[in-house]
């Protein structure tokens, strides 16, 4: 169950009592797909103004920060109207471009569906014509949302109710990219129509200890370089530039645009075949095939005069696939590093380290 589901289903529960008297141990919402889903109650409470149901959430076989975690939604009765916001975990929007409003609850748009539809439905049985108001809480959530990427989209003091089917699916790939394509619709709404990109931890180090950039402007990519690539080809992105460790975007020039190494791994035989295109010794090309490391496979290559041809060719072969990838519409500057023998290749300058050019 996604954190919206588990919201509602506590929606529901909590008017229910509050409206009834009625007291459940379970209860089936339906989410935006009209699937029904069954949702055990946890803490089930009532008092004279407001009751209040909580349900812990499963995820399931999902690596999700926040499985077991208690979602607790107090229901009380106003004048008109069902107003829905966020207690003690849930984030506050700060930055706009996200799909809520500054300064508000950071409960995303279908989980709010769900739950002003199961509140309603409550009214209607029960006969009520009053207005409800929907608090949602997440105890631990100010320290959960240390864990996850809430405060770079500008969402401070806890989580997000998320949820888009209201089930949390099998592999939480999906949930990923589409956090980093929310984070670059936050800077086009912000006017930018340039991206700096970095597939990690090293990259976002290297852009600002070495090339002096804010790193603040810098969005993880992490794997999905291709996706993110069509997804600013698509919203009109007009330049990008790619900072990051040779490890990753030597894949590239094998027109391997998810870099994990689940997906594929050809590093070695992309070095060992632009080596011996430039005259490395057969001997040598074997040993780099054994190399585990891209530095461990540079260091034995480097000793050779002809070394920076052998980064350009394979930086011609990472341009040739960006530029397929994005079908020439999307200018791509990219920079390739090791921490050991820094730039590697430089696409704007054609510019190496100073081993490079011995």
């Amino acid at each position: 169950m996604t954190t919206g589901t588990c919201a509602a289903a506590a929606a529901q529960a909590a008017a229910l009592l509050l409206l009834s008297g009625e007291s459940r141990r379970s209860v089936t919402v339906t989410n935006n797909q009209g699937i029904s889903l069954t949702v055990a109650l946890s803490e089930i409470k009532r008092n004279e103004n407001t009751a209040t149901c909580s349900v812990v959430k499963d995820a399931g076989d999902d690596p999700d920060v926040t499985g077991g975690i208690e979602i607790i939604v107090t229901v009380s009765k106003i004048e008109s109207g069902i107003i829905i916001d966020g207690g003690e975990g849930i984030g506050r929007v700060t930055k706009p471009g996200l799909k809520i409003p500054v300064g508000h609850a950071a409960i995303n748009p279908v989980p709010r569906q769900m739950i002003e539809r199961e509140v309603l439905d409550i009214c209607r049985q029960t006969g009520y014509h009053g207005g409800l108001c929907v608090l949602v809480s997440v105890p631990k959530g100010k320290e959960i949302a240390k864990k996850t990427m809430n405060e770079r989209l500008g969402i401070v003091s806890g989580i997000s109710i998320l949820g888009t089917t209201g089930i949390v699916e099998p592999m939480s790939e999906k949930a990923l990219i589409d956090t980093i394509k929310t984070e670059i619709d936050m800077y086009v709404f912000g006017g930018k129509k340039t991206l700096l990109l970095t597939p990690g931890n090293y990259g976002r180090e290297f852009v600002q200890n070495i090339l002096g950039l804010d790193i603040r402007q810098a969005i993880k990519c992490s794997n999905y370089i291709g996706e993110v690539l069509d997804y600013a080809l698509l919203i009109g992105i007009e330049n990008v530039t790619l900072v990051g460790h040779a490890g990753k975007l030597v894949k590239l020039a094998g027109g391997i645009m998810n870099t994990h190494s689940g997906v594929a791994d050809c590093r070695m035989e992309i070095i060992a075949a632009h080596s011996a295109i430039w005259g490395v010794p057969s001997n040598v090309i074997r040993e780099i095939m054994n190399c585990v490391t891209v530095e461990a496979a540079i260091a034995h290559i480097r000793h050779y005069p002809f070394q920076k041809k052998i980064w350009e060719s394979i930086g011609q072969q990472i341009a040739f696939h960006l530029n397929a990838r994005t079908k020439g519409k999307l200018p791509i500057q990219f920079i390739v590093f090791t921490q050991e023998e820094g730039i590697l290749i430089n696409s704007n300058t054609n510019s190496y380290t100073r081993n490079h050019d011995q």
